[in-house]
């Protein structure tokens, strides 16, 4: 493994190799020499040249890689998005019949959600969105943390291109093999193993895949962003995002406009598995009230329910009616869990939930406009990333406890390999 420490914080050793001296300012992106490569691995057989040394930075460059669940482009990619999604135990437990019921799920439903598909444009704008932000962030990061740069941006879906493998192979081609520094930077601001657990999940099955358990020199070596619910950039671009909407509303409704968060909803077998999504989506939803003074009433709710089974609640789409029946027809929508538009904004909010409370007689439900290219967001996006480069952890504290009644031992494993430590992860996940 490349670190050694017992901890997902360098030593303060470690560090003092760095800067000199433990008192000395971190540089962006410090590494410690676990990160380069040695020696006896340099040859002149070697193919692809080891990208921790460059000519323009001492440890650069570094792989931004933003996970995310993605989406088809065009119509016709609907069916093999819905085929991934429908496998994955992690976002969609089916138990046993995983297997049979998920292709059966997906099948049917493909002919609907193409339809909706071509009704917002004819696909999903999610991978332009997710390209841009990645590209300007490293622009800024590049600029901020010269001892890191280049800062070479990657997307990496979880169900559409391009798909984890084929980031994966694209960082082995660029050179990232041979010690190269990659930052997995999941683009759920609140953490779930359905979500950025299950992006970890696949990115770890590649690298085995890919670079084998020992990697001849050192292989690609990874740190993680897992999770950054309440950070005041993120929290800033939605407060100003909704003050924005709030400004449409004449003067004397504005106090009273309802302002109802939306996020993605889960299986409440996962909920009660012990996920921490729903404490982290509460989280950043109180930290955005503060910073708009509680001027509004608020509340949370929970959209993209799938199937019979039971799943966190309320749903959006009933809390919208039930308001506007009450007589609430100045609501506010803000999808409070995504990081851009997809079909869950254009589609089921805009056109779904919306124009059925219109027809209700709410003609004052409105929608918050999404991240997107905001640059309060991408000036977020970097100071994230900046400080996860100038701190030297390799993923937070709370990626280092397992969920009360997780009992996925590929969750163990990844967590061990990403934690870079089998003692430590013992210790503080068992």
């Amino acid at each position: 493994m490349a670190i050694r420490t017992p901890c997902t914080r360098l030593s303060k050793s470690a560090l003092s190799s760095i800067s000199g001296s433990t008192s000395s300012p971190l540089k962006c992106a410090a590494l410690p020499s676990a990160w380069h490569v040695p020696a006896q691995h340099r040859s002149m057989a070697t193919v692809i040249p080891p990208v921790t040394q460059s000519s323009t930075s001492r440890h650069g460059p570094t792989a931004m890689v933003f996970m995310n669940m993605g989406g088809p482009q065009t119509v016709n990619e609907v069916g093999p998005f819905l085929s991934r999604l429908f496998a994955d135990a992690d976002l969609i437990p089916l138990g046993r019949l995983q297997n049979y019921l998920g292709p059966l799920i997906s099948r049917r439903r493909t002919p609907k959600i193409q339809n909706q598909y071509a009704a917002i444009g004819g696909g999903s704008p999610i991978r332009k969105w997710s390209e841009y932000q990645a590209a300007e962030m490293c622009k800024i990061l590049d600029e901020r943390c010269p001892e890191s740069a280049p800062h070479t941006p990657y997307v990496a879906f979880r169900y559409a291109d391009p798909l984890t493998e084929e980031m994966y192979q694209r960082l082995l081609d660029d050179g990232f093999g041979k010690q190269g520094r990659a930052v997995a930077f999941t683009q759920y601001p609140q953490y779930s193993c359905s979500t950025t657990g299950s992006s970890l999940n696949e990115l770890w099955k590649w690298r085995i895949k890919l670079e084998g358990k020992e990697p001849e020199g050192g292989g690609v070596r990874w740190s993680v962003i897992d999770r950054w619910p309440v950070h005041p950039g993120l929290i800033e671009a939605f407060a100003h995002n909704i003050e924005a909407q709030l400004e449409t509303y004449p003067a004397e409704v504005r106090k009273d406009v309802v302002l109802l968060f939306s996020a993605h909803s889960l299986p409440m077998s996962v909920v009660n598995r012990g996920d921490t999504y729903p404490a982290e989506v509460a989280a950043t939803v109180h930290a955005v009230m503060t910073r708009l003074n509680f001027r509004n009433p608020y509340r949370l709710c929970w959209q993209s329910q799938v199937g019979p089974s039971a799943w966190l609640g309320a749903q959006t789409s009933d809390t919208v009616m039930a308001y506007v029946r009450k007589g609430h027809t100045d609501l506010v929508l803000i999808p409070i869990a995504f990081t851009s538009d997809h079909i869950e904004t254009l589609f089921e909010l805009d056109q779904e939930v919306i124009h059925e409370a219109k027809k209700e007689g709410g003609t004052g439900v409105k929608r918050a406009e999404s991240l997107n290219g905001s640059p309060i967001f991408i000036g977020a996006l970097a100071d994230v990333a900046e400080r996860h480069l100038r701190s030297g952890e390799v993923c937070s504290r709370q990626m280092g406890i397992r969920c009360q009644g997780c009992k996925s031992e590929r969750c163990l494993e990844q967590k061990r390999f990403f934690m870079n430590t089998d003692r430590d992860v013992k210790e503080v996940i068992r």
